[in-house]
């Protein structure tokens, strides 16, 4: 019988294919099958984010109940299977380390003397855990009825214009949680995280009307109040949408050729996706969202 490797998803959705992704990896390497606990990150009442995957043409299921951490008894099991880890000679968890200052980096995981049934927790925001595995994952990573996003009117455009140029830009970086919401400090946190993404976004835009004939920028936004301050001018397109907004802003990014990558793991992946080598994609050289050192794709353009 072979082995179980459970992936703990949790957070948003380009955390969520991050983690996925990282696994499905694993799994290969090891030849266990892969299945998904999509509860026990989420069930208490803090969380701000929800399961996304099941919309992705994933090749792994959700895992028996009796497999996840879904309630405050199995989450005090959990951490004191944690605690007494070292002490077994067959490792059941496979943990993304953090130094101290809570910092991540590529690291190879040590793959033997494994349990049969192994779990899977940790970010791993690094293309370098599951580059190998692209194909397969650009397949996985598309979403299912695409019909119940390309009905609108950003479609038709995006298909037809290849010099269209996507821009992401995160508002409320740290204080979109419930318990930072009206957190000062965390409100001038997002103040400042915003101002140099636009400096950084405007660098990349000059970069990129010398590369590109006629680009036509098209904006996403978790949240576009005052972003007209910021990108006055109509030349920049907002893709403004409420309708399922977040899995289809993701398709319509995903149709996209061309990208001043935001600092957000959320975009990172549509131009991860679509990297063909002929495309043009620009990332921030002194940004970074991840805790990952590893976070930024080496051959993306820095700036």
């Amino acid at each position: 019988m072979r082995g179980k490797l459970i992936v703990r998803i949790a957070e948003g959705l380009g955390n969520q294919l991050f983690m996925y992704a990282n696994s499905y990896a694993i799994s290969k390497k090891i030849n266990y099958d892969l299945l998904i606990d999509n509860e026990s990150a989420y069930f208490q009442n803090k969380n701000i984010r929800n399961y996304q995957l099941h919309n992705f043409k994933l090749n792994s299921n959700i895992c028996n109940n009796i497999f996840k951490f879904n309630s405050y008894l199995k989450h005090f099991k959990r951490k004191l299977l944690i605690k007494t880890e070292k002490f077994r000679k067959n490792k059941i968890f496979l943990i993304e380390k953090r130094d101290k200052y809570k910092k991540t980096k590529f690291e190879n995981f040590k793959l033997s003397n494994l349990a049969s049934i192994v779990y899977v927790e940790g970010h791993f925001e690094s293309e370098n855990y599951f580059k190998d595995f692209k194909n397969e994952l650009k397949y996985q990573f598309n979403l299912k009825d695409e019909n119940n996003y390309n009905k609108n009117k950003f479609y038709d455009l995006i298909k037809s214009n290849d010099n269209i140029v996507s821009i992401c830009v995160r508002q409320n970086r740290f204080s979109e949680r419930i318990l930072n919401k009206f957190d000062d400090n965390s409100k001038l946190k997002s103040d400042i995280f915003l101002k140099l993404t636009i400096d950084y976004i405007f660098r990349a835009i000059k970069l990129v009307e010398n590369k590109i004939n006629n680009p036509k920028f098209f904006l996403w936004s978790n949240d576009f109040t005052n972003l007209r301050n910021y990108f006055p001018s109509n030349k920049f397109t907002f893709v403004d949408i409420n309708n399922n907004k977040p899995l289809t802003d993701f398709y319509l990014l995903l149709n996209c050729k061309n990208f001043i990558v935001g600092p957000t793991s959320f975009h990172w992946w549509p131009a991860w996706l679509n990297n063909n080598g002929k495309n043009l994609i620009i990332r921030p050289k002194n940004i970074n969202v991840s805790n990952n050192i590893n976070f930024w794709p080496k051959n993306w353009i820095s700036i």
